[in-house]
């Protein structure tokens, strides 16, 4: 299948993005601890619907690097790292039917809406931990998470944040929008 012409970078959007994804991978080998960056170029070489993706999570501030990867398919796993929630990914409802639902003071698109159009998915609880185990993120923001369908179904939603030196994850309507709320995502590769 080819890839429709705005999901394809310029040959210098591709190494522009791959010199920022391997200066990044040298600097923060905490968290991809033994695995190299050649294997994971050669990955991301060899699809490049992945590397717009990745570039769609560089130019919104996510700052994104490998945090792992899957022994059974050999897939990695990019997140974003930035410290506080991405910048070009803030004021957002949580998702369509929020936005919806609001009558007054729409915020322009939601969080499950925009990582879709970028190809990531919102970090889960349990991915936001991991990331927050490898080093502290959100101090002074915060980022939705993807939210169980039971507390969606109330109209809820979570989000996570790290204050007085622990993570904690909340909820909101999920409607509601914030100018320190962004998300943060994932994509697998």
């Amino acid at each position: 299948m080819a890839l429709m012409p705005e999901t394809v970078l310029s040959t210098g959007q591709q190494n522009e993005l791959m010199q920022a994804l391997q200066s990044r991978f040298a600097q923060c080998m905490h968290r991809h601890k033994g695995l190299s960056w050649a294997a994971v170029a050669e990955k991301l070489v060899s699809q490049p619907g992945k590397l717009w993706t990745l570039y769609q999570m560089e130019t919104t501030g996510g700052e994104p690097d490998v945090v792992g990867m899957e022994a059974a398919t050999g897939a990695y796993f990019f997140y974003d790292c930035a410290p506080e929630t991405p910048k070009g990914r803030r004021s957002l409802c949580y998702d369509r039917a929020a936005l919806d639902a609001r009558k007054a003071f729409k915020p322009n698109n939601s969080a499950v809406d925009m990582a879709a159009a970028m190809g990531i998915e919102l970090l889960s609880e349990a991915e936001y931990r991991v990331l927050q185990a490898l080093e502290p993120v959100d101090a002074k923001t915060s980022s939705w998470l993807k939210t169980p369908s039971d507390i969606r179904k109330l109209g809820g939603a979570i989000f996570g944040d790290f204050r007085f030196g622990r993570v904690f994850v909340y909820h909101n309507g999920a409607e509601s929008y914030y100018g320190a709320r962004g998300f943060r995502g994932v994509v697998s590769v």
